[in-house]
C-alpha cells in the first residue's frame, strides 16, 4: 500500500498566508524519483514535501495575531523536528483539512496515542545512538553503537505495526500508514536487515574472553571456564550486609568514549574473534541507508499534531473547549461559539486567571465585523481571536471554542498600529496609508483582513473619511474582515457590516466585562477615547484631585 505523508494527502496546499504576492500553490507531493517504486519493495517511494519550498520565517501577520508566541510555546522542546515550517503552510482544500482532523481524532484515543508516543520515543533513541556513533573515534565501538541504533529501529517499526493492527483506526492517514507498515515489514530489505541484526547480536553475545591483569600488564585470552572472582568476593562479603545503609561510594561518570586501556582490550578481543568483528564492520558499511524515508517523514510530521495536542492539553484541563470546525473554501457564512484568544488563554491559565470566551457570526451578505466600545475592553483580543481561528482552521487543527464554522482563506492580512520607522522617511499617517494600500492591492475576495484602530492619530473628520474609504474597498472586495474602531459610523456603511460592542458592567462603566456582543454601537467609544487622550477619565481626574 502506498503511503507518503501523514500531513499531506494527494491534494494541493496554498502558500503560507502572507507569503510573497502572486506565489502559486505548491503541490503536496512531487513526482517519484527515477527508478523508485510505488511500494516499499527494496526502496520505498520518495516524495517531495511542500515544506521544502515553505517560507523560512513566519508570515507578517503572525506577530499581530500573537501566533508567533503560540508557535514558540508549541514547538519548545521539538527543535530537532523543525516544526515551524509546517505552521507556515495553510490549506485551502476542505478534504485535506478533514484528513488532518481524522488523524487528530485518532491520536486523541489512548491506545493510538500510546502506540505513537512509544514509536517516536524509540526513534529519538535511534537518532541519539546514530549521533553518538558519529562522534566516537574507535571503529568497533562506533559500529556497535550503529548496530544498536538499527536494532532499536527494527523493533520500533515492528512494535508500531503490531500496535496499530490491534487498535481501531478511522483516519485515512493512519490506516494508510498501517497498510504501509505491513507491506514494509514483508519486504526482503527489511527482513534481511532484521535477520542481519539478530545474527550479529547473537554472535557478539557469544564473544567471551578473560582479562588477566598483572601489575602494569594486561593480557586478553578466550574464556576457558575460569572462576568468576567477582562473584566469589561478593558472596564472601554478603554476610556483612546490615540492611539498607547509606552508600558512601563516589559515583564516577560513565563516558561513551573508551579510554586507552579499553581500546587496547577491544582490539585484542577483535584479534581473538576476527570473523565477528569483520561482520560488524561490513554491516555498518553496507547499511548506512537503513532508515526508511517514509517512516522517517512520518516520525517528523506526526510531531506537528503531537506538539499542538500537548500545547492545548493544559488549556483543556482548565476547562476550555477546543473543537474541529466545519470548513469551507467557498461559503462565507462563518461563526464560532465560546471562542477565545489562544495566546492570551495560555498566559491566563498559567496565572490561574479566568478566560473570557466570545461568539461571533456572519451570514448572508454580511462580511465585516465592526467592533467598537471602550478602550481595554477586549476589542483587539477579539480581532486577534478571529484571525487565529481562521488560520488554525487552515492548518487542520482544533480551534478554541465549543463549535465553529470557518472560511479557508487564501491569505490573512493584518493592519495593526506600528511605531514610526525613521528609515522610511514617512510619518505615522503616511505609513498607515501605504500599508493599507498594499493590503488592498494584494487582498482578494478569498482573503481575511484584520484592522485594528487605524488612523486614530488624526482628526475625527479625517479618520472617518479615510476609514470609510478603506472599509468600502474591503466590502467591494467581498473579503471577510474585522475592523476595530472608535468610529461608530463605520458599523452602518451597509448590509455587509455588523456592529459588535465591547461591554461594561452596567452599574460601573469603568469595569470591563471583556464580552463582545452583537448590538448597535452605543456612541460612547469615541467619547471615551477623547477623555482618555486628554486625561479626563474618572480615574485621571480623581488622581489630579487627590494630588
Amino acid at each position: 500500500m502506498t503511503f507518503r505523508s501523514i500531513l499531506f494527502a494527494d491534494a494541493e496546499v496554498s502558500p503560507a498566508a502572507g507569503a510573497a504576492p502572486g506565489a502559486a500553490p505548491r503541490p503536496a507531493l512531487g513526482p517519484a524519483e527515477p527508478g523508485s517504486s510505488s511500494s516499499p519493495g527494496g526502496r520505498p517511494e520518495r516524495w517531495q514535501s511542500p515544506v521544502a519550498e515553505a517560507e523560512e520565517r513566519p508570515p507578517a501577520f503572525f506577530t499581530d495575531l500573537s501566533l508567533d508566541r503560540v508557535l514558540a510555546a508549541m514547538t519548545a522542546g521539538y527543535d530537532e523536528y523543525q516544526l515551524e515550517e509546517f505552521f507556515f503552510i495553510s490549506l485551502r482544500d476542505e478534504a485535506l483539512v478533514r484528513y488532518r482532523h481524522e488523524v487528530l481524532r485518532d491520536l486523541e484515543t489512548e491506545a493510538v496515542r500510546g502506540a505513537v508516543d512509544e514509536f517516536v520515543a524509540a526513534m529519538r533513541t535511534v537518532r541519539d545512538d546514530l549521533a553518538l556513533a558519529e562522534k566516537l573515534r574507535h571503529l568497533y565501538q562506533r559500529d556497535r553503537w550503529f548496530l544498536e541504533a538499527v536494532q532499536v529501529y527494527v523493533e520500533a517499526v515492528r512494535r508500531l505495526a503490531e500496535q496499530l493492527a490491534a487498535v481501531p483506526l478511522a483516519s485515512q492517514g493512519l490506516l494508510a500508514l498501517r497498510g504501509y507498515l505491513v507491506d514494509y515489514l514483508d519486504t526482503s530489505a527489511f527482513s534481511e536487515l532484521a535477520a542481519a541484526v539478530q545474527a550479529l547480536r547473537t554472535s557478539l553475545a557469544q564473544v567471551q574472553y578473560t582479562v588477566h591483569i598483572k601489575e602494569s600488564r594486561v593480557r586478553v585470552s578466550r574464556f576457558a571456564g575460569e572462576a568468576d572472582y567477582a562473584a566469589e568476593v561478593a558472596a564472601t562479603f554478603a554476610k556483612f550486609r546490615q540492611g539498607s545503609v547509606r552508600d558512601y561510594r563516589v559515583q564516577f561518570p560513565e563516558w561513551a568514549e573508551m579510554n586507552q586501556v579499553e581500546v587496547r582490550i577491544l582490539e585484542l578481543v577483535a584479534r581473538l574473534f576476527p570473523t565477528v568483528f569483520e561482520e560488524l564492520t561490513a554491516f555498518a558499511a553496507t547499511q548506512r541507508d537503513f532508515l526508511d524515508p517514509t517512516i522517517v517523514a512520518f516520525d517528523r510530521e506526526i510531531h506537528f499534531f503531537l506538539a499542538y495536542l500537548e500545547y492545548i492539553k493544559p488549556l483543556r484541563a482548565a476547562g476550555l473547549s477546543f473543537c474541529y470546525p466545519e470548513v469551507s473554501a467557498q461559503a462565507k457564512d462563518v461563526w464560532a461559539r465560546d471562542a477565545f484568544d489562544l495566546a492570551l488563554a495560555d498566559k491566563l491559565v498559567a496565572e490561574h486567571t479566568p478566560v473570557i470566551c466570545n461568539d461571533f457570526s456572519l451570514s448572508g451578505r454580511e462580511r465585516v465585523l465592526v467592533v467598537s466600545g471602550p478602550n481595554q475592553g477586549g476589542k483587539t483580543t477579539f480581532a486577534r481571536m478571529f484571525g487565529q481561528l481562521h488560520y488554525l482552521a487552515s492548518l487542520g487543527l482544533p480551534v478554541p471554542g465549543t463549535a465553529a464554522r470557518l472560511f479557508l482563506a487564501d491569505r490573512v492580512f493584518t493592519h495593526f498600529e506600528r511605531e514610526e520607522n525613521v528609515a522610511t522617511l514617512r510619518g505615522k499617517l503616511d505609513d498607515e496609508l501605504v500599508r493599507m494600500r498594499d493590503i488592498l492591492r494584494e487582498a482578494t475576495s478569498q482573503s481575511v483582513i484584520i484592522i485594528n484602530e487605524i488612523f486614530a492619530g488624526t482628526t475625527l473628520k479625517d479618520a472617518l473619511f479615510l476609514s470609510s474609504h478603506v472599509l468600502r474597498a474591503i466590502i467591494a472586495l467581498d473579503a471577510l474582515a474585522v475592523c476595530v474602531t472608535f468610529l461608530d459610523e463605520l458599523s452602518s456603511l451597509g448590509e455587509s457590516t455588523v456592529s459588535m460592542v465591547a461591554t461594561v458592567v452596567p452599574d460601573d462603566p469603568a469595569q470591563r466585562t471583556y464580552k463582545i456582543v452583537r448590538k448597535p454601537p452605543d456612541g460612547l467609544a469615541y467619547a471615551w477615547a477623547i477623555a482618555e487622550k486628554y486625561g479626563l477619565t474618572y480615574e485621571r481626574l480623581k488622581e489630579r484631585m487627590l494630588s
